[in-house]
């Protein structure tokens, strides 16, 4: 296989070839190990490597085997014999990790591949992958603009064509973002649908969770087929799923009412390109036999942004006074990126009052959401208030807190309400700037909604094909 012959597939596609050995999988890894050699450079997405142990895993796969590449971003996921180091300089000698997670168990007992790790800003706390431990990840579109975060380096990756697909997680956009940014589809599943790849029963008060960023829907359900089931230790339940997402993709679909929402809750500022790419989206639904009406979600903004950076501030605050207990002769706050260290110390802020009221108001907004989506099926909205922004816009080398996170949040007014109340949410690549960097639409749903999202997705796909973008 030429790298050519390479970038004409999805990761289903190579899963094909591999199933009808038209190439194996011990060739399909050399030629993806290629292909980020020669992009990695000048994108700087894979941060660590395993090239060696790949190539002898996927020499022994077996018949059945998917056999396609996959990379893991390097937060909160452990992989055997790599370090798990969250982007942070305080975790820059971490040991590696000793076993895999359930996650990465469950992607190499499918057959994938696993090659390496992608980059993410420190613990995930950015909108923009620009992290001191390893720098900035360019957007493969424009290296003058943000790839996105905190699954930057994930989406980078893909978008340059390294690989089809590739794991990413989201706690309030992480995986919608950067797809926004790249190009890309990407699909944030229910709320405990997948689990974290530390084996962790929840992260950051049960908003954060995994799945993909992939140029096809189908390549995100197959990821999500592989991935998705409880662990024993959940404290969440993800209502029940089809035995194969990937089935449901092309069953027939019902014609949808569909809310359109496009003002930010708490009156932020969303630029007209994105409103407009919500816009198009809404006609292109029509025309497949879908009801378009303006209705956004019954919650209050100023709220929601209250408690969002209570639960940031307080479970940084905990992170980071861990890390400070466990190194007592290492200068945490130093190594610290400065808006992480800001933000730990705004936690004093709060109360445990503030924090369980925090909680109270992501529970009444996942009953208000409930009974929004009894009046409608799926909301349409922007999954970003701006087209991609200058990279290092949102530097965190900063030490304001508060100013960082008012920018961030005024940033990202349409995903972060799926991670507080659980609800599946995707990124649909259907727009471009006049200079041509990708804008995303974001469709969403209530809890255990996948199918629905996913066959919507596909049906759009299909409609205005976005694959041949790579």
């Amino acid at each position: 296989m030429t790298p050519d012959e390479y970038q004409q597939y999805d990761a289903t596609g190579l899963a094909g070839l591999v199933g009808g050995k038209e190439i194996s999988p011990r060739e399909l890894i050399d030629v993806a190990i290629g292909e980020i050699e020669a992009r990695n450079p000048a994108i700087n997405a894979v941060i660590a490597t395993r090239f060696e142990e790949a190539r002898a895993e996927a020499a022994a796969l077996g018949d059945g085997a998917l056999g396609i590449p996959w990379l893991i971003k390097d937060f909160n996921t452990d992989i055997a014999g790599l370090a798990t180091r969250g982007g942070s300089r305080l975790l820059a000698d971490a040991s590696p990790a000793v076993a895999d997670g359930v996650l990465v168990e469950r992607y190499k007992a499918a057959g994938m591949v696993i090659l390496g790790k992608t980059n993410t800003p420190e613990f995930g706390m950015n909108v923009d992958t620009t992290p001191s431990l390893f720098g900035p990840t360019l957007n493969p579109h424009d290296p003058t603009r943000s790839a996105g975060g905190s699954s930057g380096g994930s989406a980078a990756a893909v978008a340059a064509g390294m690989l089809p697909a590739c794991h990413a997680t989201d706690s309030g956009g992480s995986i919608r973002i950067p797809a926004s940014n790249c190009g890309l589809f990407g699909l944030k599943p229910t709320r405990a649908r997948v689990p974290l790849g530390n084996n962790a029963p929840e992260g950051l008060a049960g908003m954060s969770t995994g799945n993909a960023v992939s140029h096809s829907v189908r390549d995100s359900a197959l990821a999500l087929d592989i991935a998705a089931g409880p662990l024993s230790t959940d404290i969440y339940f993800a209502p029940q799923q089809p035995p194969s997402y990937v089935a449901t993709l092309d069953a027939p679909l019902q014609p949808l009412r569909i809310g359109r929402w496009v003002a930010g809750l708490a009156g932020e500022f969303v630029h007209p390109q994105c409103v407009a790419a919500v816009d198009d989206g809404a006609a292109l639904l029509e025309s497949l036999g879908h009801e378009v009406v303006d209705m956004a979600p019954p919650i209050d903004g100023e709220p929601l942004r209250d408690a969002l950076d209570c639960l940031f501030s307080v479970n940084t605050k905990a992170i980071v006074e861990m890390l400070r207990a466990t190194m007592p002769h290492i200068p945490v706050d130093d190594l610290l990126e400065p808006a992480t260290a800001a933000c730990a110390n705004e936690g004093d802020r709060f109360g445990a009052v503030d924090y369980v009221n925090a909680l109270a108001f992501g529970r009444a907004a996942t009953v208000a959401m409930a009974g929004y989506f009894t009046e409608v099926d799926v909301v349409l909205s922007p999954v970003l208030a701006n087209p991609p922004l200058p990279l290092g816009e949102l530097d965190p080398r900063v030490s304001d807190w508060t100013g960082f996170f008012g920018r961030m949040i005024a940033e990202i007014p349409f995903t972060a309400l799926f991670n507080m109340t659980g609800g599946p949410a995707a990124s649909l690549p259907l727009s471009k700037s006049p200079e041509g960097w990708p804008i995303g639409v974001q469709i969403g749903g209530p809890l255990g909604s996948e199918v629905v999202l996913l066959q919507l997705a596909r049906a759009v796909e299909v409609a205005a094909p976005w694959h041949s973008r790579r």
